[in-house]
């Protein structure tokens, strides 16, 4: 059966066909989990044209395609003893060039400009911010944190038990931030977590799925894409959407962060803690 992707490339479109099949290629989270009217949106047409795309591609409508895409998607999320059964590329760099250039393309177009805006403020505002995170999205949560404490006080990992965690958590309050990170399959202490803080502090989820459960529940989430070249998920475009987020955080606190940051590297010039080049 015919991928979506080679329905599409050997299809005969018209122009806001062709426009329609560039929002399933560069942006399947949204025709997977979307309303025709969004689509159309996305694609700069209308309604029916969406439809007659789906047509075009040899699907009954727009529920066909949207299904084939769904499935697409979950496709991707098989997991690591699954996936090291395929044959391995024949040339892995290669392979893991076009992988991550798409991981990070397909995660950063996804984004809802408006969660975004809500998210960076939350970031740069909230008193407090916690964060946390399954195991194989430490190292990205570890950096959030990293980063975002050079420019404002008030960020914490929290990492511990599981009645360390909560303690933490409980002592958010309205007007707090949680960030959570994980991907499919989800460690239950951190969908427990979420559930602790919804409705008290802004929740951000960033994980691989609308319908993940710390998606359900955020105010504000974004999906990644994980795709692995190899067996295991990839975390550079959950990387790049961290990364996002603090570009834009610095730029809301340039004056203050600034002059914290010259206080820092003051701190670490005196105290001559790093080599120099």
């Amino acid at each position: 059966m015919s991928t979506v992707a080679e329905r599409i490339a050997h299809s005969e479109l018209t122009p806001a066909e062709r426009r329609v099949a560039e929002v399933v290629l560069d942006a399947p989270e949204a025709v997977a989990f979307g309303t025709v009217a969004r689509v159309a949106d996305r694609a700069a047409t209308s309604g029916p044209s969406v439809v007659r795309a789906a047509v075009a591609l040899g699907f009954d409508g727009f529920a066909e395609l949207q299904a084939a895409v769904q499935e697409e998607l979950a496709g991707r999320l098989r997991p690591a003893a699954e996936r090291i059964r395929r044959r391995p590329a024949p040339d892995p760099l290669a392979r893991a060039l076009e992988v991550e250039l798409e991981n990070v393309h397909a995660t950063l177009v996804a984004v809802d400009p408006a969660s975004f805006s809500r998210a960076v403020t939350w970031l740069a505002e909230a008193p407090r911010v916690a964060v946390v995170s399954g195991d194989a999205t430490f190292g990205v949560a570890h950096s959030l944190v990293s980063t975002l404490s050079l420019l404002r006080d008030g960020v914490d990992l929290a990492v511990g038990s599981p009645v360390q965690v909560m303690q933490r958590l409980a002592l958010l309050d309205a007007g707090d931030a949680l960030v959570a990170i994980d991907l499919r399959r989800y460690e239950r202490w951190v969908l427990d977590a979420v559930a602790n803080v919804c409705g008290r502090a802004a929740t951000v989820a960033i994980t691989d799925s609308v319908l993940s459960p710390l998606a359900q529940d955020a105010d504000a989430a974004f999906v990644v894409d994980a795709q692995g070249a190899g067996p295991f998920d990839s975390h550079v475009g959950t990387l790049a959407l961290a990364n996002a987020l603090v570009s834009a955080v610095s730029g809301r606190l340039r004056r203050t962060a600034a002059r914290r940051l010259d206080r820092i590297e003051n701190a670490w010039a005196e105290a001559d803690t790093l080599m120099r080049p």
